[in-house]
C-alpha cells in the first residue's frame, strides 16, 4: 500500500528543495543516481549535504554544472529588479541578450521526452516526470502565445531543471508515495528580472500553472519569489489532495532546504502521514453500531442508520477508456466513496459516457477539480440523496499469513462479513499467496462464529 506524503510549503517550493525534502525523507540515492548517470545530459554532477536553515537542520541537494553550463540563481538585490553588476547575466530565468549568456541548452519537450524515455527510470517515475514537464510546457506555451510542441525556453529545458525534475520523480516513486496532501503554496511579493524584462511575483509561469490546475495560493509579505515555476508544476502533478485529514500520525520528517536567503526559513518540509487502520466513515459508523443506546435496545441488530450522501453527476461524449480509469483512481484516492461510469447514447447517436461520484459534501470541491481537469466536462451535476446504512464495525482478523481488516456488519440478527480488498490484497502481495485462497480462508473461518 502506497504513503501519504504532505507537503508544508510555508516557505515556497522549489525543484531543489522538494528533492531534498524526498532524500530526506528516505528516497534512496543509489537509485537515483544510477537514474541520473543514465540520462542522456552531460555537464553535471550532484552534490547532497547539511546545511542550517533558521537554525534548523536541512539536506541540501545541489545540480553542479561544468562552466559551459553554469547558471547562478538571483541574488536579493537582482531577485527585485535592481540591477546588481556581474550577475546581470546569470540566474535562474535568464536575462539579457544571447550573447549575454553562457552557453544553455534549450530544448523543447519533444527533447525531453526523449531523455526521460531513454532513462533507467521506472515507468512510473517516467510518468511523473513527463507530467511535470507537460505542466511548465503548458503554461509557457500560454505566457508566450505559442504552441506547446514549439516551446524551447530555459526554465524547462536546462540542464539544472532537468536534474530537478527527473530527481523529484524517481524519489517519489522510491519512496512509494501514491497520494499527495498540498493545501497551499506561500508565494512571496514584489518583482524579479528575466530575459523577458521585470516581471511581477508570481511570475507568468507560475500564475499560469496555479490557475490551470486549480492550486490555492496565499501572498505573504516576504519578498522575493517563493514559487517557481518548477516547484508549482511538481505540485500540479502529483497533488491528490488539498485537505489534510482531522487527525493523522507523523511517520517521518524530511527538510529540503533552499538556495536563497528570505525572511521566512527557506525550507520545505516533508511528512509522511498515516491515518488509523479505520477511514473517518468507517470510525463514524462505528461509533453508531457502538452507540449505548443502540446496544441497550434489544431490537438493535435490526436497525439501520441514515446519513445524506452526494451524488456527482456528468456526460462526457469524447473521453477514452483508459482516461476514465485514471480520472476513477484519482478520485477514489482523493476522497470518493464510489466511482463508477456507463456507456450511454446521446443527442444525434453519439456514444458517450455518464460519470457518477458518490462522496461527503466536504469533498465535493476537490473532487469537481479532478472531474474538470483530468476530462473535457464543463459541468457537472449535483444532488444530495439520503442512504440506509447498516450498522458496522472493522475487525483485525487472524490468518495462517497475517492479520487482515475486514468490515462487519449487523442484519437481522446476524453478522456479515466482508474482508477489506486493500488488505487482503497487501497480504497477498506480501505472502505471494493468491488473493482468492486468502479471501476464502477469512470467509470459512468466520463463518460459524
Amino acid at each position: 500500500m502506497g504513503k501519504t506524503l504532505y507537503l508544508e510549503c510555508y516557505s515556497g517550493i522549489s525543484g531543489d528543495m522538494t528533492v531534498a525534502a524526498l532524500l530526506d525523507l528516505g528516497a534512496d540515492r543509489s537509485v537515483l543516481d544510477r537514474v541520473l548517470k543514465s540520462l542522456k545530459v552531460s555537464g553535471f554532477e550532484t552534490k547532497i549535504s547539511r546545511v542550517v536553515k533558521s537554525g534548523i537542520d536541512a539536506c541540501d541537494f545541489d545540480v553542479v554544472l561544468d562552466k559551459e553550463h553554469e547558471n547562478y540563481d538571483h541574488d536579493m538585490e537582482y531577485l527585485h529588479g535592481h540591477h546588481h553588476e556581474g550577475h546581470e547575466s546569470n540566474h535562474a530565468h535568464g536575462t539579457g541578450t544571447a550573447q549575454d549568456h553562457h552557453h544553455h541548452e534549450h530544448r523543447g519537450i519533444k527533447e525531453i521526452t526523449y531523455i526521460i524515455e531513454h532513462s533507467a527510470m521506472t515507468e512510473n517515475a517516467k510518468k511523473i516526470a513527463l507530467r511535470i514537464f507537460e505542466i511548465l510546457a503548458e503554461a509557457e506555451s500560454k505566457a508566450h502565445n505559442v504552441p506547446v510542441d514549439q516551446v524551447h525556453f530555459h526554465e524547462v529545458g536546462a540542464v539544472d531543471s532537468v536534474v530537478d525534475i527527473v530527481s523529484v520523480a524517481v524519489c517519489l516513486d522510491d519512496l512509494d508515495v501514491t497520494e499527495v496532501i498540498v493545501p497551499v503554496l506561500c508565494e512571496g511579493r514584489g518583482t524579479v528580472r528575466c530575459q523577458h524584462g521585470i516581471l511581477p511575483i508570481p511570475v507568468p509561469a507560475v500564475a499560469n500553472i496555479v490557475s490551470a490546475n486549480h492550486l490555492y495560493l496565499k501572498m505573504t509579505e516576504v519578498e522575493g519569489e517563493l514559487v517557481t515555476p518548477t516547484g508549482a508544476a511538481i505540485v500540479a502533478a502529483v497533488k491528490t489532495k488539498d485537505k489534510l485529514p482531522e487527525t493523522f500520525e507523523i511517520r517521518k520528517i524530511g527538510i529540503g532546504a533552499g538556495k536563497r536567503q528570505y525572511e521566512c526559513p527557506g525550507i520545505l518540509r516533508a511528512m509522511i502521514i498515516s491515518q488509523s487502520a479505520e477511514t473517518d466513515e468507517a470510525k463514524a459508523q462505528s461509533e453508531e453500531f457502538k452507540n449505548p443506546e443502540i446496544g441497550n435496545n434489544p431490537k438493535a441488530e435490526n436497525q439501520e442508520t441514515k446519513d445524506t450522501i452526494i451524488k456527482m453527476e456528468t456526460n462526457i461524449d469524447d473521453c477514452s477508456g483508459e482516461v476514465l480509469g485514471f480520472v476513477m483512481e484519482r478520485l477514489m484516492k482523493a476522497g470518493a466513496r464510489d466511482v463508477h461510469y456507463v456507456p450511454v447514447f446521446m443527442k444525434k447517436n453519439r456514444p458517450a459516457w455518464v460519470l457518477n461520484v458518490i462522496c461527503k459534501e466536504e469533498d465535493i470541491e476537490t473532487l469537481q477539480n479532478i472531474i474538470f481537469e483530468e476530462t473535457t466536462t464543463i459541468g457537472i451535476r449535483y444532488s444530495i440523496m439520503e442512504r440506509t446504512i447498516l450498522p458496522r464495525e472493522t475487525r483485525t482478523l487472524p490468518t495462517p499469513w497475517g492479520e487482515v481488516l475486514a468490515k462487519v456488519c449487523i442484519l437481522n440478527g446476524k453478522e456479515q462479513l466482508y474482508p477489506e480488498y486493500e488488505s487482503v490484497a497487501q497480504l497477498s502481495r506480501e505472502k505471494e499467496i493468491p488473493f482468492a485462497e486468502i479471501y476464502r480462508y477469512i470467509v470459512l473461518a468466520n463463518k460459524e462464529k
